[in-house]
């Protein structure tokens, strides 16, 4: 894999908040907050989204809004299949890891 090609951690939480929401970046931001202890703001998920979409694991597109934002446009975030291979590679590489360890990885306290 060329380097930036690996997936950075909140890159791999927004990707996963996308494929999780409706696509809409405020979607994707209140994933975020309501699965992660993280408090992120929402211009630095859109750097994130620009990012991966560079590098082809989301794509964009356009959407008409309804009445309540007056039919402006909205920017609409999808998973690619890139972006599903990615994720699917990323979650193998990590479950490899944690095979053997001589701590139980589910018992942590929060």
């Amino acid at each position: 894999m060329t380097k930036g090609a690996h997936l950075g951690e909140f890159e791999e939480i927004v990707l996963l908040a996308a494929a999780r929401s409706d696509g809409y970046g405020s979607a994707i931001h209140g994933e975020i907050l309501a699965t992660t202890t993280r408090d992120v703001s929402i211009p630095s998920v859109y750097v994130t989204l620009t990012r991966l979409e560079k590098k082809g694991l989301v794509e964009s597109s356009v959407a008409i809004s309804g009445g309540d934002r007056g039919g402006r446009p909205m920017k609409v975030f999808t998973v690619t299949e890139a972006g599903v291979r990615q994720l699917q590679a990323s979650r193998m590489l990590k479950a490899r890891l944690w095979e053997g360890l001589e701590f139980d990885p589910l018992a942590a306290e929060e």
